[in-house]
């Protein structure tokens, strides 16, 4: 009877980890398809769009005209994107500076046609239910 039990037990918490790593799994394509809408919202100059798009968090940040303004200042001389390649996602309840909540942490390894190689962190969180992205930073790659 006890083995009975363990075997129950052990597949109980198999079938826990398998339904948590499907339902991640998930979320992860989905934060992961709204990063790269908006990446290319970005890419294509559209900046107020991509304010537009982005999470309550993030508007409430920044207003429409300055992140048009940084944007325009940052990735503006960078030119086309050449190449983007996904590094990693994690997912996180807590980052400095934000509520608690729901937040995926990607990274892409992305090369302009200027040659500068660069790391963008794309930050999509549930907002109100939708995966919306709520931070952006984009910094040269380590060599």
């Amino acid at each position: 009877m006890k083995s009975c039990v363990r075997v129950a037990a052990v597949l109980l918490a198999v079938l826990v980890v398998a339904t948590f790593s499907v339902a991640q799994d998930a979320d992860q394509k989905a934060a992961t398809d709204v990063a790269q809408q908006w990446l290319a919202m970005v890419d294509a100059g559209h900046y107020g769009q991509s304010w537009d798009a982005a999470a309550s968090l993030f508007q409430s940040k920044i207003t429409k005209p300055d992140w048009e303004s940084a944007l325009d200042q940052v990735r503006s001389p960078l030119g086309k994107v050449d190449s983007r390649q996904f590094k990693s996602a994690d997912f996180e309840t807590t980052l400095p500076g934000a509520p608690e909540g729901k937040y995926c942490v990607l990274q892409f390894r992305t090369k302009f046609k200027t040659g500068a190689m660069t790391i963008e962190t794309i930050t999509p969180m549930l907002d109100n239910g939708q995966w919306k992205v709520s931070g952006y930073l984009i910094k040269p790659a380590d060599k």
